[in-house]
C-alpha cells in the first residue's frame, strides 16, 4: 500500500571530514595527529598553504604525536615549522609514529 503523504527523506549535505592531521609548513617531514589515529588513509592539511593531501598512516598515532609524511634516514635532521627539531635515531618509514623511540631532539643541539 501506497502512502501520499509519505515522502522520501530530504537529502543532507555531508560535511567533509575534519583532517586527521595538520602539517605546519610546506617542507616539513611531521604531521601533527589533531586526534587519535589509527592506520589507514587520513586527510591532513598544511597551515601556510591549505593544501590538502592523504597520509598512508602504518601505526596508531596518538593526539598530539608525529607522522613522518616522507622516508628519513638514521642521522637526518627531522623539520617541523620549517626548523629542525631533532635527528633521526634509525631510519623512518613515511607514515611510522615520530617520537623520542626514534628521534632525539635539536633543543640542546649546536650542531644543527
Amino acid at each position: 500500500m501506497s502512502h501520499p503523504e509519505s515522502q522520501a527523506p530530504e537529502e543532507q549535505p555531508v560535511a567533509p571530514a575534519a583532517p586527521g592531521f595538520l602539517i605546519h609548513n610546506e617542507g616539513d617531514h611531521v604531521a601533527v595527529a589533531v586526534r587519535d589515529i589509527t592506520p589507514g588513509q587520513h586527510q591532513a592539511v598544511y597551515m601556510d598553504s591549505e593544501r590538502e593531501v592523504t597520509i598512508t598512516v602504518l601505526e596508531a598515532i596518538p593526539l598530539g604525536h608525529k607522522v613522518a609524511l616522507s622516508d628519513l634516514a638514521e642521522g637526518e635532521r627531522v623539520i617541523e615549522y620549517g626548523l629542525p627539531i631533532g635527528l633521526t635515531r634509525r631510519p623512518i618509514r613515511a607514515g611510522q609514529h615520530v617520537h623520542t623511540h626514534n628521534i632525539r631532539s635539536a633543543r640542546w643541539q649546536n650542531s644543527l
